[in-house]
């Protein structure tokens, strides 16, 4: 089954106004369940708009969003368990903690769905050990922590919901390289020991090569293109075409191409590239 389906949805800001165009215009996608998805396009072309529409902050002009095969607007007033089951972390989380300690913070979503005692204790401790926090800050205020480390907490506190999609925008967003790694690092093993669908939202092509099974290009309110992520930054023409790039690793394969040295174009991280020389070796 799918995780994700959105059938011909629409959905325009401020469609009363004269001159208002699409958001998204007549999108269709199927997104699987398990595994990391990348979502990347251009500045207006729709993406953060998508993930606003799978959590049910925005409701479609036309079309239907499924999770689950499930069509989340079927009943309206159950709408806020939907935000359980798709867990949004919008960009800089961190500016929305506001908890007197690192567990409280965490631990506010599951607690409104119900939990408490030792089911929401381990709920906590089990989302902070994704996330690369500490035990002995738990106890701490989440104020006294650095930029990454908040970041990590806000992530925690949607984990601990548990969601079943766990959707993701730009999360590594101002973190430096190795706050990256720790970051999106944790949400790979989250995902892989959990069996939770991801989707990540990033401007960043070299995160979406190295952490994303497959991803979604959007384009002036549509689906340019969903494929294996391979594939996807093989087609580098396309991607220009659209104001995007492709990681620097493929760059220099097709600059090596064109010097006599094929070692692919589906060429998206070092350590392939790596593989491919030693085999002309």
């Amino acid at each position: 089954m799918n995780a994700i389906e959105l059938k011909n949805v629409t959905f325009t800001y401020g469609k009363s106004m004269p001159g208002a165009t699409p958001a998204l215009d007549d999108v269709s996608i199927e997104v699987k369940s398990g595994g990391i998805t990348g979502l990347i396009g251009h500045t207006g072309s729709g993406k953060s708009t998508l993930v606003q529409l799978l959590n049910g902050l925005l409701k479609p002009d036309s079309g239907t969003v499924l999770l689950d095969g499930i069509d989340i607007w079927a009943e309206p007033k159950k709408i806020r368990e939907v935000r359980f089951k798709a867990g949004l972390v919008m960009q800089y989380p961190e500016y929305q903690l506001f908890a007197e300690t690192v567990a409280e913070d965490i631990g506010f979503g599951p607690k409104n769905m119900g939990l408490n005692g030792a089911e929401l204790d381990a709920r906590v401790k089990e989302a902070a050990r994704f996330s690369g926090i500490p035990e002995e800050l738990l106890s701490k205020s989440p104020f006294d922590l650095s930029g990454g480390q908040k970041r990590r907490v806000a992530l925690a506190g949607v984990i601990a919901m548990n969601p079943k999609i766990l959707i993701l925008d730009e999360p590594a967003a101002g973190l430096d390289p190795a706050g990256r790694r720790d970051i999106l690092g944790g949400v790979k093993r989250f995902s892989r020991e959990s069996g939770t669908t991801v989707l990540i939202v990033s401007h960043s092509m070299e995160d979406m090569a190295m952490y994303c099974d497959d991803i979604i290009v959007m384009a002036k309110a549509k689906i340019l293109m969903h494929r294996p992520t391979a594939e996807v930054f093989s087609r580098a023409e396309e991607l220009s075409a659209v104001g995007l790039d492709v990681p620097l690793i493929t760059r220099v394969a097709a600059a090596l191409q064109k010097e006599g040295v094929d070692i692919g174009l589906d060429v998206y991280t070092v350590d392939y590239a790596v593989e491919q020389i030693l085999s002309l070796l």
